[in-house]
Formats: C-alpha cells, structure tokens, sequence
C-alpha cells in the first residue's frame, strides 16, 4: 500500500506520518487511583479540527511465558487460572504483573514468575513488547521467555488467588482456537510460543547466576 507522505520531522526530514498524527491541546486528570489514572485531553487532528481522547495511564506489566521440560523430555508451559473481575470470569493466563516504581523489566519479570508460580528460571529472553489497548491505555507488556525453571513456594500478594498448571504447547494453541483462551497478551504469547518452538523466530537467551 502506498504511503502518503506529508510534513517535516524536527531535523528537517519528511514525516510521513504526518497526516495522521494528534496533538494534546490540554489534558484534565478525571481519576486517581492506585496504579491507574484517567484523562480527558482535548487534540487538534490533522486536518485542523479538534477531538476529546479518554484514556488510561498504567505504569506497564510483563508476561512471562515459562517453559517446563516434563520427565518424559516433552516441552510444556506454565500456565495460570485467575478469575478477573472486570469480565467475571476465570481466566486462562501466562503470568504477568505490572511494573513496580523504578524496577527494571527484567526484575519484575523475575518477580512475578516467583511469586505466581514458585518458580525461579536460571535462563531468560526478551521476546518483545505489546500494546494490548491502544485506543484507550498506555498501557504495555513486555515479554519474556523463561526457561530451566527451579520449582520452588508460591508468594503471592494478599488477595491475590490462581491456580497454576503445566500444558502442551499444542493444548495451548488448540485453547486459543477454540476460544477458550481469550486474554490478549497470552494470545500473543502462544504466537510467539508457536514460531520460537518451529525455529521461525529466535530468541536471544541469557543466563543469570
């Protein structure tokens, strides 16, 4: 598809984005909470008008897509069953948790695994970053990839509930087909589960003491 291209970016070269580009004219905080606030901010569009844009600042998360070698030699993934209250129901997840002020993403990474699932991973990969809703958060996740996992005791938060279970990558993907799985970022993750085990995509592994 051809690319419009339109305007001048700030050292003089051409911006061809430009046409589709918005600009905060003013911004209203309409909520405060304990990790999430709400704006209301007035934009000019491109062809001049102007437009209200309602959205959700979060501090960013990570996923982390753990993977486990059975007795047998068979590969398998750690997943969780969490019930979520927003959509009220049970969800089928790979573990995730949101940033902690002035954490690094690799560490909450670490974190989270540990304190979901009891496990400690002596191997990691960045698999990349997600934006599971654009239109009203800025919200993202990072992804991560864990492997030669150490099981080890579950700490989890004060009111924080799940289940932890081991599938087959095939199981997996068959959840996402049928629907059964319908979280966004674990969608993204079976993607990258199903092209790292093909050999289609690479990761970049490193191993921490």
């Amino acid at each position: 598809m051809p690319v419009k291209v339109s305007g001048t970016t700030a050292n003089g070269g051409v911006d061809s984005d430009a046409h589709l580009r918005e600009s905060r004219l003013s911004s209203e905080a309409l909520f405060k909470g304990n990790f999430l606030h709400a704006f209301r901010d007035d934009v000019a569009l491109p062809d001049g008008s102007v437009a209200q844009r309602e959205y959700l600042v979060h501090p960013g998360a990570v996923m982390i897509v753990p993977l486990l070698t059975d007795t047998a030699g068979d590969m398998r993934v750690v997943l969780e069953r969490q019930f979520r209250y927003p959509v009220s129901r049970v969800m089928l997840e790979f573990p995730a948790g949101k940033l902690d002020p002035g954490e690094s993403v690799l560490a909450c990474a670490q974190r989270e695994l540990q304190e979901e699932t009891g496990y400690r991973a002596r191997e990691w990969a960045r698999a990349g970053v997600m934006h599971p809703v654009i239109s009203y958060s800025t919200e993202f996740i990072e992804v991560w990839f864990a492997r030669g996992l150490l099981a080890g005791e579950r700490s989890l938060d004060a009111g924080e509930f799940l289940d932890v279970f081991t599938a087959t990558p095939q199981d997996l993907l068959q959840w996402c087909c049928e629907g059964t799985v319908t979280d966004a970022k674990t969608l993204a993750g079976a993607l990258w589960v199903q092209n790292v085990l093909a050999g289609a995509w690479t990761l970049d592994w490193q191993t921490l003491p």
